[in-house]
């Protein structure tokens, strides 16, 4: 492509994975204990989509340029990127709001999608938005699908593992169904909205000369955040608990095969 592409990444931060997250009761509604000092990441399916997005706007070269659209508190993207500018190339869409798993999909996506709208020089015949299929926090599931539909994209793509500019101009897509099993589709013009799965890229490691010269964009961006109220209004929670932990062991010696497979079977279906 000649021209290149406009990619536009959809992603908010999570807390680590490794902390143990118990939620509680705030004046707002449910919130997590000490939120705020939780180490962030950036959503893991999120950061699939952009590494996908940088190693395209790399291979596809022309003016392609690679956006990623993050929303959270002002403060922890700060803190976030500081990790990220060192693995991709892109320039920052920064919104200062709420990031909690609490709020709702269609009111994140609405500012996602306004935030999007408003990118200077953005040519919407070249422009694939991409994002995960799901998240960490919220796991609705339907975030991509909704920004889409705010900005007139009918063509996307859910559970995507590969995207291929193939000879002919069009695009070849991979979407996860059952049994390991995918779904190809072919797209012939853009824009396109997707929802990646995991991809086929491992995490790139840090360089610090990316790095550089994204903090020229990233900082000047977190300055110019504009604030956004995000949150789940008209939404009542009736409770917010971890799920019951379970273990049971048993200790024994020289057990047949047939037996530990009976044991199992009955212990799943009590």
């Amino acid at each position: 492509m000649a021209q290149g592409f406009h990619i536009v990444v959809c992603g908010s931060l999570v807390p680590d994975p490794l902390q143990t997250l118990e939620p509680i009761q705030s004046p707002t509604g449910p919130a997590l204990k000490n939120e705020m000092m939780l180490p962030a990441v950036l959503d893991p399916w999120a950061a699939h989509a952009l590494y996908e997005a940088a190693n395209l706007a790399k291979k596809t070269g022309g003016d392609s340029k690679v956006w990623l659209v993050s929303l959270g508190p002002k403060a922890k993207l700060q803190q976030l990127m500081m990790t990220m500018a060192q693995k991709a190339a892109f320039e920052l869409v920064a919104i200062d709001g709420s990031s909690s798993g609490f709020t709702d999909s269609a009111e994140v996506a609405q500012t996602l999608a306004g935030a999007i709208e408003k990118i200077p020089g953005l040519d919407k015949s070249r422009l694939l938005v991409f994002g995960g299929c799901s998240s960490a926090s919220r796991d609705a599931g339907a975030t991509i699908q909704l920004i889409g539909e705010h900005l007139g994209i009918t063509d996307q793509f859910l559970a995507v593992d590969e995207f291929t500019v193939q000879n002919d101009g069009s695009f070849k897509i991979l979407e996860r169904v059952e049994a390991g099993q995918y779904q190809v589709s072919v797209c012939s013009a853009l824009p396109i909205a997707i929802g990646w799965a995991t991809g086929n890229l491992p995490e790139p490691p840090n360089n610090p000369q990316i790095g550089m010269v994204n903090m020229r964009t990233i900082m000047p961006a977190l300055q110019k955040a504009q604030a956004a109220k995000v949150g789940a209004e008209g939404v009542t929670f009736a409770s917010v608990k971890l799920p019951q932990q379970q273990r049971q062991t048993k200790i024994v010696k020289d057990v047949p095969v047939d037996e530990i497979a009976r044991d199992i079977v009955e212990w799943i279906k009590s």
